[in-house]
């Protein structure tokens, strides 16, 4: 059975502290190791940048383990996401949000939800 969900929204760049105290500080209260709090929390800053630079609208974080795993859902306005790409190049401008968050995450699913999409992001406990 999933621990109680915790969430939080997010709307514009001066919310993207918050996020990162919120995902850190509920991580590590789940008991997700320090080395993978901070993966974890690079994984939700690359995905909630991209909400605010690429939607009208903002989105909303959702933190809990199951399954001897912390879960992360990242909802937004947004479309389907392009994962299953590789790394960009060095010297390519942009892209590596995406590529970044499979890197470090131990998976990542996502799909169409009213209104917008769901990014569900795993790690181990």
């Amino acid at each position: 059975m999933p621990e109680v969900t915790d969430g939080m929204s997010y709307a514009v760049p001066d919310d993207l502290r918050r996020v990162r105290a919120f995902v850190t500080e509920r991580a590590l209260a789940l008991g997700l190791p320090r080395a993978r709090v901070d993966a974890l929390t690079l994984a939700v800053s690359e995905l909630t940048t991209n909400t605010l630079q690429h939607t009208s609208g903002g989105g909303h974080i959702r933190i809990w383990t199951e399954d001897g795993r912390l879960v992360c859902d990242v909802v937004d306005e947004g479309a389907d996401r392009p994962f299953g790409r590789a790394m960009p190049s060095a010297d390519a401008v942009r892209g590596r949000g995406l590529a970044i968050v499979e890197l470090v995450c131990d998976s990542v699913y996502t799909t169409a939800v009213p209104g917008g999409t769901l990014v569900r992001i795993c790690l181990d406990l």
